[in-house]
């Protein structure tokens, strides 16, 4: 659970007056030794004149006094003196919060203090150094000095300052948790100043005991002492103090969740500290009504408060207060699902609270950090940052932060697995908890208890955990607690077979959740209805449901792009499980359009993941849409929910009688929908909005008047070329293949073969095209039967000639166009062109038509070894490679040619967009992971990673049709794959840089093969074809030795020959390069039409 800070009055009392220290005189002197008293008397004047600056808050001026002091003291050798010029000093640096400056100069008054035997100033000293100690999370040892001073003025008989003292005791002690003794020493403190009549005390103690019982959770009895306290300070006109405990009181009604009465207190204290210029008073206040509008929910005022704050206290130099006001920042975008926002404030908060040494607030922050790391599915880096907090609180002796980073270490532990561990964290805090009286804190546990023992298969147990917790979040006011503890009774009813109850305790879960704006908490209850009537057979509401949790996963995730890249993963790897539920569903009831627009949102998502910043279009950025029929289903679902979390917001005591019958009537039509959620789901209304969804009467006036449906078919006819857009999706047990074509309703085809039958399929079929001699035509076929025989026939019927092929996960590893159907290969029936995403692409644009400008560069001798991540590599020339330039030179005049040491970044990156096509016959490893581990090598050993291209190529192919890697390799992890993200990455960087298209190859062919197949491939470009076209003719003219298929409309002949890298001479066309090893690894994405 992250903590909010809330600003208190001050805790330390001790006021620091002047002190004479002058000398009596009875005996005759001499001139020297009057010339040294003068001297004195001087130095006591600035002294005095210090200490009245210092109380009077000219911290400037009592800077240069106590120097001129000090000095003055030094000269003449007066220990004493100089002792108070030190305490002086430290009053100073505290006022400038300086702790470890004030420390330093209390610890070297102490000896001088001792050495002249003046007790009373070593009480001063030792006091002061507790006060420092306490600001630095030092409690212990601030006891320590606190004890020693207050033997002192006992033993002196300085009744004030010992009252003073037992006032700090008690503060540290209610920082350690140990509110008991804390409660002990305020007595005697209280005593004390009672026993001296010192009203002003009194005020000041019974503020501090008030404090105390507000820690405990004791709202009431701190009411009590506050009220006390109010009454003497009133009295006694002590406008600062008034102030100081009117934004305490209104702490306790924040703290009771009475937030009006809180709001009220706080805007009263402001008043007090505006009329008197308290410009960090006016900080306080304006950050603990930011708190109250964040426990509303209220997130906008919420953050307009804690800036007008932060801008105060950055004014007015109060570091420790810019540091909890920017913790508290970031938790506003915490609960907003803004992570990165949350983030960058704790990482700026945590280094002002690490340097001004306040060691317990910034190992709350840790905890704060680690609970974000949580959400994002970090959880070894949340548990490493847990820890570190834990050993801060546990030294400084924090109780409070104790439990609640026990308590999150527990949630991270639950999230891997780990429910026994869980637990065993959980009850460490739930003790701890219990034992200071933190009821907040305690829900929170027993909440999570409930969750541990849900994992453990015990619903039973977590329901009565789940409903101690809902019992004292609702008593404490905590509307995200209860909203969280909802959700997680849902679930248990869920695991229970109660699906009619789950539904009804996630419809108030759902209500609360987005009343306070909390995303991430919305999300994930939309998942689970989704699943719920999912299971319930209930498909067309169960697709609702989903596509409202998508589309506030597409809300945060479009928060969290400067995040990064591993952060970004692990929290998209922790809702694609939606995505792909709700593309599942959608199929399954023929949905096909929408279910390709969810196909589309996980191809930005994949691309995003990998490179950041992948925005796609209007379209995705815009999330799924909800059909009418959906919205109004969706709204009748949960309005019970809503209505019902918003009257049980308000207090029972300030209900209208209205409002108290209303509540009466939601509570008993929710029980109707516990009682039967079947009756709401075949209600005759509904089952008529259900009706439009369904069948012919959806397919014939909904997904027709779907604006993105008619542009993708403006875009397959604009191309003209019979083109078709085929969209697989990999699920746990099955493929599902999308066909989208020109002039008809798109089809699904679903394929009986589960995600790991078709990656061992998939990987077997990799390893066979690895090599020249293997035979792939078996394993060909069968991804065949799989992908394209399904809709064989209804690509016959529409005489479709080019396929837009959008792979999913694996598929991304292997080529289209080597599969066969047992007669053919499928390049020979149809071009090939991939693409990211259907929504990252624009077929509408013409294809630009001019004559090549190339850019050729080489690397064709030399080696080059180097690690990247953790893999090692060593790169050796490619003989060919060089010879394919040399072609290129030789078939389109004019073209500009860099080989090896001539090939580097600073010769290539200033001409690039001066060409058209930018051919690189050089080493490109695209591997999974980062854009960071996969790059291009140059051929003076220069390297240019994906991340580098993202950032620093954007835009400089403007002028670019083609970009040309002639000798990738893809799929370097060995027997397994991963999603392919990085083959999709380059297509769409190169497109993000301008190009049109981009050819690059899934493995590296040797044998001359890539020479050959670009020869071909420029010899049929260079004749009128398209790229993608092109691109399949020169493969048609490796398979079956005939030039004759590259020759252009106006029968140009095209003529390349072979090279035997052995003996350098020319050999006969064979089938030697029939092989797919050879012609299948390139592939085309982008625009090659």
């Amino acid at each position: 659970m992250p903590r909010l800070f809330k600003a208190l009055a001050p805790l330390f009392l001790l006021s620091l007056l002047a002190f004479s220290i002058s000398p009596l005189l009875s005996t005759p002197i001499s001139a020297q030794e009057l010339t040294a008293q003068n001297r004195d008397v001087d130095a006591q004047d600035f002294l005095d004149q210090g200490f009245q600056q210092i109380n009077a808050g000219q911290v400037e001026l009592a800077l240069e006094s106590f120097q001129q002091a000090l000095a003055l003291f030094q000269e003449t050798g007066n220990r004493q003196g100089e002792a108070y010029a030190l305490v002086g000093l430290g009053r100073v640096s505290e006022a400038n919060q300086e702790v470890q400056d004030a420390l330093s100069a209390y610890e070297a008054a102490l000896p001088l203090f001792v050495e002249v035997g003046d007790r009373p100033g070593e009480g001063i000293a030792l006091t002061g150094m507790g006060v420092m100690y306490g600001n630095l999370g030092r409690y212990e040892q601030a006891l320590g000095v606190y004890e020693n001073a207050l033997a002192i003025f006992r033993e002196v008989g300085d009744r004030q300052r010992e009252g003073d003292v037992l006032n700090n005791i008690g503060a540290v002690q209610n920082s350690l948790g140990q509110q008991t003794q804390a409660l002990e020493a305020y007595q005697q403190a209280l005593e004390t100043s009672q026993e001296l009549g010192d009203r002003l005390g009194q005020g000041i103690t019974l503020n501090n005991i008030g404090l105390v019982y507000d820690n405990l959770g004791r709202y009431e009895d701190a009411l009590y002492y506050y009220q006390q306290a109010l009454s003497i300070l009133d009295e006694l006109e002590a406008r600062a103090s008034v102030g100081g405990l009117l934004n305490n009181i209104g702490a306790v009604y924040n703290g009771l969740g009475q937030y009006e009465q809180a709001l009220d207190y706080y805007q009263q204290a402001l008043d007090i500290r505006l009329e008197l210029g308290d410009r960090r008073g006016e900080g306080v206040t304006l950050n603990n009504m930011g708190l109250v509008y964040e426990n509303l929910g209220q997130y906008e005022r919420a953050l307009a408060s804690y800036q007008q704050a932060l801008d105060i206290r950055i004014a007015v130099g109060d570091s420790r207060g810019e540091g909890i006001t920017l913790s508290n920042i970031g938790l506003v975008y915490d609960s907003l699902g803004q992570y990165e926002q949350a983030l960058d404030h704790y990482q700026q908060a945590l280094a002002i609270l690490t340097e001004v040494g306040d060691r317990n607030r910034s190992a709350n922050i840790r905890s704060n950090i680690g609970a974000l790391y949580t959400n994002l599915g970090q959880y070894q880096q949340a548990l490493e940052i847990y820890q570190q907090a834990l050993a801060i609180e546990t030294e400084v002796g924090d109780r409070a932060g104790q439990g609640i980073t026990l308590n999150n270490i527990g949630t991270a532990h639950e999230a891997l697995g780990q429910h026994e561990q869980a637990l065993s964290y959980y009850q460490q805090a739930l003790a701890i908890r219990r034992d200071i009286g933190d009821r907040r804190g305690e829900g929170v546990t027993l909440s999570n208890i409930g969750v541990a023992y849900s994992s453990l298969g015990d619903p039973e147990q977590a329901l009565n955990y789940y409903q101690q917790a809902l019992t004292i979040r609702r008593e404490v006011g905590d509307r995200t607690g209860e909203g969280d503890t909802l959700n997680n009774i849902g679930l248990a009813y869920t695991y229970l077979g109660q699906s009619d109850q789950a539904l009804a305790t996630y419809q108030q879960a759902l209500a609360i959740r987005a009343e306070l704006g909390d995303r991430a908490g919305e999300g994930t209850t939309l998942t689970n209805i989704g699943y719920t009537l999912d299971e319930l057979g209930e498909a067309e509401l169960a697709i609702i449901f989903f596509k409202q949790a998508v589309n506030r996963w597409e809300e945060i995730r479009g928060n969290i792009r400067g995040l990064t890249l591993e952060q970004q993963q692990t929290f998209t790897d922790r809702v694609s499980d939606s995505y792909r539920r709700l593309a599942d569903l959608l199929l399954q009831a023929d949905r096909v359009l929408e279910a390709q627009r969810v196909l589309d949102l996980l191809q930005v998502q994949e691309l995003d993941e990998y490179l950041q910043d992948v925005r796609g279009n209007a379209d995705t950025e815009s999330g799924v849409a909800l059909l009418d029929p959906e919205v109004e289903i969706s709204n009748r679902a949960i309005a019970i929910g809503y209505e019902l979390a918003a009257l049980r917001a308000i207090p029972v005591a300030e209900l209208t009688d209205e409002q108290r019958q209303r509540l009466a009537e939601l509570d008993a039509a929710q029980r109707d929908i516990i009682q039967d959620f079947q009756a709401f789901i075949n209600s005759p209304d509904v089952q008529a909005l259900v009706a439009q969804l369904q069948g012919d009467v959806r397919e014939q006036d909904v997904l027709a008047e779907l604006d993105e449906f008619i542009n993708l078919q403006n875009n397959l006819q604009a191309i003209d070329q019979n083109a078709v857009l085929i969209y697989p999706l990999i699920l746990a047990d099955r493929l599902e293949v999308v066909l989208i074509t020109p002039f008809s309703e798109p089809t699904r085809y679903p394929v009986p073969v589960g995600r790991n039958q078709l990656n061992e399929t998939i990987v077997a079929f990799r390893q066979a095209l690895d090599t020249p001699d293997s035979n792939p035509e078996a394993i060909a076929q069968q991804l065949y039967d799989w992908l394209i025989a399904p809709m064989a026939s209804d690509l016959e019927a529409i005489g479709a000639e080019t396929l837009l092929y959008a792979p999913d996960g694996a598929l991304r590893y292997i080529p289209l166009a080597a599969l066969h159907d047992g007669d053919r290969w499928l390049i020979e029936r149809f071009r090939i062109n991939h693409i990211t995403a259907s929504s990252l692409q624009d077929f509408t644009l013409p294809p630009t038509v001019r004559p090549p400008q190339i850019l050729a560069a080489a690397f064709s001798e030399g080696l080059f070894a180097f690690d990247v991540g953790q893999r090692s590599f060593s790169f050796g020339g490619l003989p060919f490679a060089g010879t394919e330039v040399e072609n290129l030179v030789t078939a389109f005049p004019g073209t500009t040619q860099l080989m090896n040491e001539d090939f580097s970044r600073t010769t290539l990156e200033p001409i690039m967009d001066s060409h058209t096509i930018v051919h690189l016959a050089t080493h490109a490893a695209f591997v999974p992971g980062s854009p960071r581990d996969s790059f291009i090598l140059f051929g003076n050993g220069d390297r240019l990673t994906l991340q580098e291209i993202r950032e620093e190529w954007r835009g400089r192919f403007n002028q670019v049709d083609l970009i040309v890697l002639s000798a990738c390799e893809t799929g370097l992890g060995g027997d397994t794959l991963g999603t392919g993200e990085e083959i999709l990455g380059f297509g769409y960087l190169m497109q993000e840089a301008g190009a049109e298209a981009a050819i690059a190859s899934l493995w590296q062919v040797s044998d001359g093969g890539t020479q050959v197949l670009m020869d071909a491939f420029y010899a049929a470009l260079n004749n009128g074809y398209s790229k993608a076209e092109a691109l399949q003719r020169a493969q048609l003219a490796l398979i079956t030795s005939d030039q004759t298929v590259l020759s252009g409309e106006r029968g140009e002949r095209a003529d390349y020959e072979v090279i035997d890298l052995r003996t350098g001479q020319p050999l006969s066309q064979s089938s030697d390069l029939a092989h797919p090893y050879y012609w299948a690894p390139f592939i085309l994405i982008g625009n090659g039409l």
